[in-house]
């Protein structure tokens, strides 16, 4: 196994959607009504993403909503609910489980009370050396931790 690299997608494919293997009998899950469904159920391949705006759900609930993807640079920005007060942080990629394209949630490994405790952020420390080396180093324990 290798050793967890924050600033990595774990699973690039996690970009392309988190769908469960169906069968020919299955019936096909569908968008619910009024979600403003224009576009494709999920991005092909080479499709630009933009999770801005995405549900961000830890491994026990809800936290919050995506305000800013930079994929390529491997970190999502997040609002998180009132539950802490709208707390702005940074989820760097390698938290990130799974993308469900279809309900517009991005799943994280990561518990409520992980997030919370994670450097908040602000929007002028995100290309920081400093900043993200602290961040990237608060995950990594996490993830050491559990």
């Amino acid at each position: 196994m290798q050793p967890f690299n924050p600033w990595t997608w774990r699973d690039p494919s996690a970009l392309a959607g988190g769908y469960d293997q169906t069968s020919p009998d299955d019936v096909p899950r569908q968008r619910p009504a009024g979600d403003g469904g224009d576009g494709p159920d999920a991005p092909g391949p080479g499709t630009p993403i933009d999770l801005t705006g995405y549900r961000v759900e830890a491994t026990d609930g809800r936290i919050g909503s995506v305000t800013r993807a930079d994929t390529g640079a491997g970190y999502l920005v997040m609002e998180t609910g009132p539950w802490i007060f709208g707390k702005t942080v940074l989820l760097p990629a390698g938290t990130v489980a799974r993308v469900d394209h279809l309900d517009r949630v991005v799943h994280v490994d990561r518990t409520r009370e992980q997030v919370k405790d994670c450097p908040a952020v602000d929007p002028e420390d995100l290309d920081r050396a400093e900043y993200r080396d602290r961040v990237g180093h608060y995950y990594a324990e996490s993830y050491r931790q559990g």
